[in-house]
């Protein structure tokens, strides 16, 4: 089965072919064509993604990034088109939505409608990125958590099958990519502010420095609900603390920045890795499904390797390639779902399909 995948749910347009076979239980993939036009360039111009100027990108970009694709492929004939439906900004995924409808049509084929979520969830099953190549997945494991972290999402999913999820954590206010981007924001530092962080944090850890300002005085923030009885996360406050911070040790060098990086990051990071070791423990899972933006993150990577390794549970990371925004995933999500091609379903934004 050769599936084009379409996401549009926030800033980037992205689409992938990718053919699927599955034979003694196992589903192997070849990563046809795969393109991403990234907004990146206005995020960082305007400080952030607005929706509306994201939508007319959009419809610029589609017909641009699919000739692209076609050209990639010779041509290829595909069987249906997997489609981000939501959850995400909704004037970007009708721009998704109406052109998928359209080509469906020009071409003949289904759509199967998929949650954006999911499709970060199933991305840890790719274990590597390689176009052309034949590549099997990792099975789908039915003992697992999930830990999904971006710039709109911070969630414990338990997986209880395929399609059947039970969010056991949210964030109560900002999601822990947007956090990092917000502090950035408060530090000076370039959008996305996510790696700009981790880079200055790794600075410090790399030369065992202790999160201090220049006048050495040690930078502190608090863990919300690090001891909190359930699996929900608040970093609003988190944030809160780092302006007060600023406010009151005006920034007035790089060391002063590294400090702050240093104790943000520590901060975030421990919060979730306790969370993820007590839903571990109480679910008794045997895998955890790493998925989102922040999946990127090498300290929670590392920190999650390290409690992995002592608790006894095995890790899916997602390649580099598609812990952001990508079609490959939708695809994937796509082809798992593949047995909606035969009911009727009806394409709605943002409400379709959610966790």
């Amino acid at each position: 089965m050769i599936i084009l995948g379409i996401e549009t749910s926030c800033d980037d347009t992205a689409l992938s072919v990718v053919e699927f076979t599955e034979q003694n239980g196992q589903i192997s993939c070849k990563i046809l064509a795969n393109a991403v036009s990234s907004q990146t360039e206005l995020g960082i111009q305007y400080g952030g993604v607005f929706p509306a100027m994201a939508k007319q990108e959009h419809i610029k970009n589609l017909p641009i990034v699919y000739d692209y694709i076609v050209k990639e492929t010779n041509n290829i004939k595909i069987d249906t088109i997997a489609l981000t439906v939501g959850p995400g900004l909704e004037p970007c995924l009708w721009t998704g939505i109406t052109f998928a409808k359209e080509l469906a049509e020009k071409l003949g084929v289904p759509i199967i409608p998929v949650n954006h979520m999911e499709g970060h969830l199933l991305s840890s099953l790719l274990p590597e990125f390689a176009i052309g190549k034949e590549i099997i997945l990792r099975d789908f494991p039915t003992n697992a958590i999930s830990l999904l972290v971006s710039g709109g999402h911070t969630q414990i999913i338990k997986i209880n099958n395929l399609g059947d999820y039970e969010i056991i954590g949210t964030t109560l206010d900002d999601a822990v990519g947007e956090a990092f981007d917000k502090v950035a924001r408060m530090m000076d530092l370039p959008y996305p502010g996510g790696p700009a962080i981790s880079k200055l944090a790794k600075i410090s850890r790399t030369q065992s420095l202790e999160p201090r300002t220049q006048n050495l005085k040690p930078v502190i923030f608090p863990r919300p609900m690090l001891h909190s009885k359930d699996y929900n996360f608040s970093f609003s406050g988190l944030k809160t603390a780092v302006l007060y911070h600023i406010r009151d040790n005006p920034i007035k060098s790089d060391e002063d920045k590294i400090a702050i990086a240093r104790e943000f990051e520590d901060a975030s990071i421990e919060v979730i890795i306790k969370k993820i070791v007590n839903a571990m423990q109480e679910f008794g899972s045997t895998h955890l499904l790493l998925g989102g933006g922040v999946a990127a993150n090498k300290y929670l990577q590392s920190e999650l390797a390290r409690v992995g390794q002592t608790e006894g549970y095995e890790i899916y990371y997602p390649v580099r390639e598609i812990t952001g925004d990508n079609a490959l995933m939708i695809a994937i999500a796509g082809y798992f779902h593949k047995d909606i091609i035969n009911t009727k379903t009806e394409l709605k934004a943002n409400g379709s399909l959610r966790l």
